[in-house]
């Protein structure tokens, strides 16, 4: 079944989006893993091969002549035109990944022709030459398609290479219709063997067509996914695949990257290499993810100035008022009576997450300046020094990893005054219900936007599970499919 041949597209790109970016890639560590399983690979195949016969169909073959010519008698010319595989239907197939490759068989197939045929029979016996004409249908039975793929990493993407294929015919049976269709029947059965080679033939040339257009189609896939206007995700291949009898993986880079041209120094991460475990061994997919990838996350908003904010709008209004503090910190009252004031708040290094077992722990460390705005001046009066600990956690919408963040404890210091010292004691509370009521709902409104996680457009996950173990986060889920023309167009035209 030459549609076959495009099951192997979804295989390799499904990690793939279809954005036109490209970054270069150095030599990286893996700090995201995938894996699919055989029932991920079963999904697939039958999704693709569904998919790919009602695109290729009709399916033409060339024009079968034949000239016989009878001792003592004269000629017969014998045409088949028109000859197209209009239906196929594969009865079984199966995926099989091994050392060498991945194995791809469809058996016990069946498709239908329709075709044309003439007859034409000339002799020296009679003066005039005698033809008829009509139409033919032809059912191929026992038809098995077999092929063998290789996939290698190459340059930071994926090499898709055709290292065996055939196509066997067993069983033709002719049907003629129109003219003395009766009288013919036998001598077009002997074209029996022809049409089968044909049939052979065009599929074996439809699978190494669909391999070269394969390659082309994933050397061409870009290397990041946008996340937003200041950052990509790095989805470069930095190995080979892996191949087991069960499953297939790949390891690519994971880490955040900048899409500006801003200097952002170059952060060095040591991979744990994540494997892949999910509980339920019946789920199609497992994406493992390092620390690693959160924490290059937040170190390039970091360096890209993004975690800096100024705070003149609170749900205690009241402590934007030198008059909220009076009994809190006195002298700045005393100096600045009445006066309206803003929180400057930045954090002092990147946010530090750790994975955990069932758990994800987050430490910011930040500084809040007290500003006073007296006419259009802005005076900073004290500055605060923050070290926040938090409990994260995770979730899936569509194929976005988003995630949230709950207060679990702080500290905080004087850094420095210009008011005097500061009972920290006593501004404690209001520091709290500025962490809840401020600083933790805007950080979460980000932290629910997300990421996409690497998946092919036209394809979400289902019934998405997400596991905390030490130093990473594997999703675990099943696939399902929804229609896309891109899709579409990219592997079925």
């Amino acid at each position: 079944m030459a549609a076959t041949a495009l099951v192997f597209l979804l295989i390799t790109s499904l990690f793939i989006p279809s954005y036109t970016q490209d970054i270069q890639s150095p030599d990286q560590e893996a700090f995201i893993s995938i894996v699919i399983s055989q029932q991920g690979l079963d999904f697939l195949k039958n999704l693709l091969i569904t998919k790919a016969i009602s695109s290729i169909i009709p399916l033409n073959l060339p024009r079968i002549e034949k000239t016989v010519k009878i001792p003592f008698l004269g000629n017969v010319h014998m045409r088949l035109s028109n000859i197209t595989i209009y239906e196929i239907d594969v009865l079984s197939s199966f995926v099989k990944p091994g050392d060498t490759g991945v194995a791809i068989v469809a058996s016990g197939a069946t498709c239908n022709l329709s075709m044309s045929w003439y007859y034409q029979y000339s002799t020296w016996l009679l003066p005039v030459e005698i033809a008829d004409r009509g139409n033919a249908s032809v059912q191929v039975e026992g038809m098995q398609v077999g092929l063998t793929l290789g996939l290698e990493n190459q340059n930071g993407t994926l090499k898709l290479s055709l290292m065996d294929c055939g196509c066997y015919v067993k069983d033709i049976s002719i049907k003629l219709d129109g003219g003395a269709s009766w009288l013919y029947q036998g001598m077009i059965d002997a074209f029996e063997g022809q049409i089968g080679a044909a049939v052979e033939n065009a599929i074996t040339k439809k699978l190494g067509e669909g391999i070269l257009k394969l390659d082309s189609f994933l050397q061409a896939l870009p290397k990041e996914v946008p996340v937003d206007d200041n950052a990509s995700l790095n989805v470069t291949f930095v190995k080979d695949p892996s191949l087991s009898n069960s499953s297939i993986g790949f390891d690519i880079s994971g880490l955040f990257t900048s899409r500006k041209k801003i200097l952002v120094p170059a952060n060095k991460y040591q991979s744990s290499q994540p494997s892949v475990f999910c509980k339920d061994s019946s789920k199609m997919l497992g994406i493992s993810l390092d620390e690693a990838v959160f924490n290059s996350a937040s170190a390039l908003y970091y360096d890209a100035k993004f975690m800096q904010w100024i705070v003149d709008k609170i749900p205690d209004q009241y402590l934007l008022n030198t008059a909220g503090w009076r009994f809190i910190i006195p002298q700045l009252y005393r100096k600045y009576p009445n006066d309206d004031m803003n929180l400057n708040l930045s954090l002092s290094s990147p946010p530090i997450v750790k994975i955990l077992e069932n758990d994800i722990d987050a430490t910011v460390y930040a500084e809040l300046i007290i500003d006073v705005l007296e006419a259009d001046l802005v005076i900073p009066v004290a500055c605060i020094s923050l070290d926040i600990y938090g409990s994260g956690s995770v979730k899936i919408s569509g194929n976005t990893l988003g995630g949230s963040l709950k207060l679990k404890d702080f500290s905080m210091s004087l850094k420095w005054s210009h008011i005097g010292n500061l009972r920290l004691y006593l501004i404690q509370p209001v520091i709290w219900t500025l962490i809840q009521t401020v600083f933790l709902p805007y950080a979460n409104v980000h932290l629910a936007q997300g990421f996409p996680l690497p998946i092919v457009h036209g394809f979400t996950l289902k019934n998405a599970e997400i596991i905390c173990s030490r130093s990473k986060i594997t999703v675990c889920s099943d696939v399902e499919f929804t229609e896309s023309q891109g899709l579409n167009q990219i592997m079925f035209n």
